[in-house]
């Protein structure tokens, strides 16, 4: 297993950052700007505290050849994102990617906090799990800097560009 930890400060309060967050239009639209394909929204709830969304879509990835014996370059991914209000003036929440049929899961923690009154640091903590024999970490690997790192700082470009409407 390989975790990864990044941290972003958005320009914008942490109460945009919440309303993007909970906002089942930001999630379909970031993951169109990172080329995701067949995007589509199995399930969604809100409470005045809490945000649940379940998205199913295609993703592309470039595999490099030791990796194409136990994967394929293209799968669909199922994304479980929970978010909740903790009460505390911050907010966070869990995540789950699973590709069936792959041997890779990818799940994670996420943590938004005020930073001062017109910004917020946003926290994203990943561990990410190759369950095959003696290529698992190295799969692992290179998920982590040619696919995860990448799709995670995109992200947070994506995220500024939303809040910035």
């Amino acid at each position: 297993m390989i975790e990864i930890t990044k941290t972003h400060t958005f320009d914008a309060p942490i109460a945009k950052v919440w309303k993007m967050f909970n906002d089942p239009d930001a999630h379909v639209a970031k993951f169109a700007a990172m080329g995701h394909r067949d995007i589509e929204i199995v399930e969604q709830t809100k409470s005045k505290t809490q945000f649940k969304i379940v998205l199913k879509r295609q993703v592309d990835v470039d595999l490099p050849g030791f990796a194409k014996k136990v994967m394929k370059p293209t799968n669909t991914v199922i994304s479980t994102d929970i978010w909740g209000d903790n009460g505390d003036g911050t907010y966070g929440g869990t995540f789950d990617l699973s590709a069936p049929g792959t041997p890779m899961e990818i799940s994670g923690v996420t943590l938004i906090e005020p930073d001062g009154k017109k910004a917020t640091t946003y926290t994203v903590t990943i561990q990410v799990r190759v369950k095959v024999p003696l290529i698992g970490g190295k799969i692992e690997n290179y998920a982590k800097g040619a696919v995860v790192e990448p799709q995670l700082l995109t992200e947070f470009e994506l995220g500024d560009t939303w809040l910035a409407k």
